[in-house]
């Protein structure tokens, strides 16, 4: 939303852009917001915020947390925020910087989002080895035991995230899956401190991945960028000496979608 949006007023706010409008200072805001909170930001009415969100959430746009007071993006607002991400030419420029970053690691590289229940897999480079692992584009991963969900998980607020994890009982994948809340927080806590996180057989057997988040301009987790391996051609190990280069492709691809400037179109 440009800054000066806000302190408009609802007679400077088209009719016709005011829902438009709220479902871009919901997704800005980077957590669940209350019509209170919209109402102070947007300058609009009470009785016409809660129409516009009774709008909003009927048509699945938005979506209600859990205090049943305050709203998130819906599934219909997160496909069209995929589907934008998805548009061919920010795609083929992002196939681009993953074959690249596949080719020279050696391994498969998936592009993830988050879902309602899982990481959903946008894209994915694979690797040219026989031996690899099928989890195709589309494909919804659990967040407790894979390298991009943790990554994911790590980047929430700690009563968000303590509400996930204590939601019910974390589904074991495999022997090695951690199913302790509290040392999975742990976990978390230290994937948020070195800015990686790691999955070390415990979605799939014999399988090891690493993953980075791709943040927008705000420092906020859009997606992540994973590569896996079978251990038998790569441990956890030579994965994470790639660090560095995982982090440039996910720099790169951030900068296909971080807002362009005055500036930069001058430049192009």
């Amino acid at each position: 939303m440009p800054e000066d949006q806000s302190s408009q007023g609802a007679d400077q706010i088209p009719t016709n852009l005011r829902l438009l409008i709220l479902l871009e200072e919901t997704v800005r805001a980077g957590v669940p917001v209350s019509p209170r909170t919209l109402v102070e930001h947007l300058g609009l009415p009470k009785a016409t915020i809660h129409r516009l969100l009774a709008t909003a959430e009927a048509e699945g746009f938005l979506q209600r947390d859990v205090d049943g007071r305050s709203y998130g993006p819906g599934q219909r607002l997160r496909m069209l925020a995929a589907n934008t991400l998805s548009s061919q030419r920010i795609r083929t420029d992002r196939l681009a910087i993953m074959k690249a970053l596949a080719d020279e690691i050696g391994e498969t590289c998936n592009l993830a989002t988050p879902g309602r229940y899982g990481m959903v897999y946008l894209d994915r480079v694979e690797t040219h080895w026989p031996l690899r692992i099928q989890l195709p584009a589309g494909t919804q991963v659990p967040f407790h035991c894979t390298a991009s969900g943790k990554m994911y998980l790590s980047s929430l607020r700690p009563d968000r995230l303590n509400r996930l994890l204590t939601s019910g009982p974390l589904q074991p994948q495999t022997s090695r899956t951690n199913t302790d809340p509290v040392s999975l927080a742990e976990e978390l806590s230290l994937t948020r401190r070195r800015g990686y996180s790691t999955d070390t057989e415990e979605f799939m057997d014999d399988m090891v991945a690493i993953a980075v988040p791709i943040e927008d301009n705000l420092g906020r987790l859009l997606s992540t960028l994973s590569v896996h391996a079978p251990k038998q051609r790569q441990s956890l190990v030579q994965l994470e000496r790639s660090l560095d280069r995982i982090r440039q492709a996910a720099d790169n691809l951030a900068s296909l979608v971080s807002p362009v400037t005055e500036d930069d179109d001058l430049r192009s």
